[in-house]
């Protein structure tokens, strides 16, 4: 009996044991390709010795110093990298310890902005509906995933939503892809002066929407269009890249191929790939030069930020991944996942869209795809996948809920970067025999 209240209470979960590249053994020895990279954390893959070594490096040296006394070179060192990584403007980095935490930061560091530079008036944070963007309580608020909000809603802070950019449901017919960005850019703006042209602090949004969609990466120009409203009315753009960001979509930063840079941009899963718990904010020099020019401190902090093994085995791993080849074996290995997908499911009747960029890719199913009617929601076909692709030897990330939290599903998966092709052929024939084995 587990004295672990796991997430879900009920059968007894396999226990892993071992990691390596791609895979991860568990106590009886069975072996399963890591196809989601756990939530898409799994960047440079399972036991890389370099990680490693860099990890215990540091903890020969020292484990801790509290950042309220002591800066080290572990965090010093992966600020350097993440900003010499990062587009032209994001010039500081706030470290803390993994996604939600880097979101609830930069919703403060966004509100601080304001009272710091006499504009204290500004109170409004505008997201999407169904975007996800972490399970603390500002976090939460913030996100749209309507299931996860329910039963918290009472203690939630106030937040505002706009539709997302989900163009396989929303896009109309009579649209081109332009005109779809650019009447949410307009809904975008219609929200802002509703709510005041002077009130609002920050747009949050995912660069490529992950848990709660699957997957879905922004039409045309969007991203461009969302930035020009946003600097119409002095509103911060926040990107939350926690999942889709540090290479995940074949570019360290999800962002630059949308051709923008955000205010702030916050960052985890992938950062650490999983060796140890991380993330981080970085911010514009306006907002940092706002904190020192005013309060000179930003009003914040956690007791393990700027973890100095933490930063070890990030600094690490971004090294990694930012090496030559590696980005474009994201790219290369995610169009073979996507090819291979449209190959197998491409005509299969509860198949309805495949998508993503990257390593970051989609399954969207339903239960008639000319009407894109989803699945009945009381069948819990996510759920039933999982378990079909955990049984043939595939981790996936299978979800419900994804049109309005209630109805539809799609699976994600997110395999480390180091995946070859004969790994990916793999995934695609297991996903595809276990959506066999579920819906037929």
């Amino acid at each position: 009996m587990t004295r672990i209240l796991h997430r879900s209470i009920g059968p007894e979960l396999p226990r892993a044991v071992s990691g390596q590249g791609v895979y991860i053994t568990d106590a009886q020895g069975r072996r399963y390709i890591d196809g989601s990279g756990g939530a898409a954390v799994t960047s440079i893959g399972h036991g890389d010795a370099e990680v490693l070594d860099a990890m215990r490096r540091q903890m020969d040296a020292i484990a801790y110093a509290h950042t309220s006394f002591f800066t080290t070179e572990a965090a010093e060192s992966l600020a350097d990298r993440l900003v010499d990584l990062a587009p032209q403007g994001l010039d500081h980095v706030y470290l803390v310890s993994g996604g939600s935490e880097a979101v609830e930061a930069a919703l403060k560091m966004a509100r601080q902005y304001f009272v710091e530079i006499g504009q204290p008036q500004r109170r409004h944070i505008i997201a999407r509906r169904q975007s996800y963007h972490g399970n603390t309580i500002g976090a939460l608020a913030t996100g749209g995933n309507a299931w996860r909000r329910a039963q918290f809603q009472p203690i939630l802070p106030q937040t505002h939503h706009v539709s997302p950019c989900y163009a396989w449901r929303d896009q109309r017919p009579d649209e081109t892809a332009q005109d779809y960005a650019a009447r949410l850019a307009q809904e975008l703006e219609d929200k802002i002066v509703e709510l005041g042209s002077d009130q609002v602090i920050a747009f949050v949004a995912e660069p490529v929407v992950g848990a709660t969609l699957g997957a879905v990466p922004a039409v045309a120009d969007y991203f461009e269009r969302i930035r020009a409203v946003c600097d119409r009315y002095g509103v911060l753009l926040i990107l939350d890249e926690v999942m889709c960001g540090m290479g995940r979509t074949g570019t360290i930063f999800a962002h630059e191929q949308d051709g923008i840079v955000a205010d702030i941009v916050t960052v985890a899963k992938g950062l650490g790939g999983g060796y140890q718990p991380i993330g981080a904010v970085l911010l514009s020099g306006r907002i940092y030069e706002a904190f020192r020019d005013g309060s000179g401190l930003f009003q914040h902090g956690h007791t393990y930020i700027g973890h100095p093994v933490a930063a070890a085995a990030a600094d690490k791993v971004v090294e990694i991944m930012a090496r030559p080849g590696l980005m474009e074996n994201v790219r290369a290995m995610g169009q073979r996942l996507r090819d291979g997908l449209a190959d197998e499911l491409g005509r299969h009747p509860n198949v309805g869209d495949i998508r993503g960029r990257g390593l970051f890719c989609g399954i969207e199913l339903v239960a008639d795809r000319d009407s894109k009617e989803p699945l009945d929601p009381a069948l819990r076909t996510h759920a039933r996948i999982k378990r079909e692709a955990m049984a043939r030897g595939l981790i996936s990330y299978p979800m419900g809920g994804t049109i309005d939290g209630v109805r539809g599903d799609h699976i994600l998966l997110a395999p480390p970067y180091i995946i070859q092709p004969d790994e990916i052929d793999l995934i695609v024939q297991r996903i595809s025999d276990a959506i066999r084995a579920t819906v037929g």
